[in-house]
């Protein structure tokens, strides 16, 4: 669906909206009003009214979605009539107007119609982009899974570690501990791994543990790489070395499970913009049409 919405029906959507856009320049080209173009005229009530209808019915796409059973055409053919129409509206509202714009209700709405209209490009700009960028960088894999496979990563080097003693067994089970991914919204985007360790420290001569970061796990990596050249017991050596594949493993799960958790944040995100401009898209319309037909 995503990579195909744009062309749905040969883009139907597309030469429909840009015959309405076409027809609606040309009247208001031939348009001769007394005095300036504005939303009063017979060209201008017609534009605004089709503007207003389109507006309304480009709202119910959330109904729509939602609507797993409805025959009122297909899901893909309404979000393509959402995106060539809605930016139809761009046109439409503009000539509506007139080009009179000034500090009032009615620019406010115009004003808050090009928000909405922007904030759905870039909706329909991620919904063609980021899905095929997902399912690549999941390889076969769901996000489930992947926990799945880092639960028994960390089952196996806990099981490793117990022949390894200190201070092995204190940082590879501190960093299973204080391992931590997602948070807020800019860490989701930001694709921020917030992972912490234990690492043994010399202070006075006395040996401490404090915490330190192990983003993407380079810190348990690097600690463990100095073990390993430090180790001259064979059987050691090979329990390290043994880690280490699984650590490096988990590291690699982890910058996949990063980069879908910040993939699927920017699909989401604009939605948070898109829906509450919407909504006082509609209410600042509604105070339009009525200041318009009531105090004018």
């Amino acid at each position: 669906m995503h990579g195909s919405f744009l062309s749905h029906r040969g883009g139907f959507w597309f030469w429909f909206a840009l015959t309405l856009v076409l027809a609606s320049v040309v009247a208001y080209v031939w348009h001769e009003p007394i005095g300036l173009p504005n939303g009063g005229s017979w060209l201008g009530y017609t534009l605004g009214t089709i503007a207003a209808l389109l507006i309304v019915w480009l709202t119910l796409f959330g109904v729509r979605k939602r609507a797993y059973y409805s025959r009122l055409g297909s899901v893909k053919g309404w979000l393509s009539a959402h995106v060539y129409l809605g930016g139809s509206l761009l046109v439409l509202g503009t000539l509506h107007s007139g080009f009179q714009f000034g500090m009032n209700i009615h620019t406010l709405a115009w004003l808050l119609m090009v928000l909405v209209i922007v904030s759905g490009f870039y909706g329909a700009w991620v919904y063609w982009r980021y899905p095929n960028r997902i399912t690549r960088n999941r390889d076969g894999m769901t996000r489930d899974l992947i926990f799945r496979e880092i639960a028994d990563i960390d089952r196996k080097a806990s099981l490793i570690v117990e022949g390894l003693g200190s201070p092995a067994d204190r940082m590879v089970i501190s960093a299973i501990q204080l391992f931590q991914v997602g948070g807020g919204a800019w860490q989701q985007l930001g694709g921020r791994d917030r992972s912490q360790m234990m690492i043994g420290v010399l202070k006075e001569k006395q040996k401490s543990w404090k915490r330190v970061s192990n983003s993407r796990q380079q810190r348990l990596l690097d600690e463990l790489t100095g073990l390993l050249s430090r180790s001259t017991e064979p059987k050691e050596a090979a329990l390290l070395q043994e880690l280490i594949d699984l650590v490096s493993r988990k590291a690699r799960l982890l910058k996949q499970l990063l980069n879908d958790i910040r993939l699927q944040g920017l699909m989401e995100i604009w939605l948070y913009c898109h829906i509450p401009l919407t909504l006082a898209l509609l209410a600042t319309l509604t105070a339009h049409i009525v200041s318009v037909f009531f105090y004018w």
